[in-house]
């Protein structure tokens, strides 16, 4: 896997440890396949008060490329909005 400098500079600006990246990778709760290429795998980290990370990556490039990575707002708000 190729990570861009986008991807490196977006971990670093939102404190997204390259540990956690690896287990949403390769331990995902959800991959969703895009028509864009890209393939968004999302996981739920628990040591971040279990907010949803999701890593993007273009599957479409040989080695594949991390984009961006960032913590879904949608999914936890979807979640809580679901329990009531």
């Amino acid at each position: 896997m190729e990570f861009t400098k986008h991807f490196e500079q977006m971990i670093e600006e939102r404190l997204i440890r390259r540990d956690w990246i690896d287990k949403t990778i390769h331990h995902a709760d959800k991959i969703e396949d895009r028509q864009d290429g890209t393939r968004h795998y999302i996981k739920q980290i628990n040591e971040y008060g279990n907010r949803w990370l999701r890593v993007v990556v273009n599957i479409g490039t040989n080695p594949n490329r991390a984009i961006t990575a960032f913590f879904d707002r949608r999914l936890g708000r979807d979640k809580h909005e679901n329990q009531n």
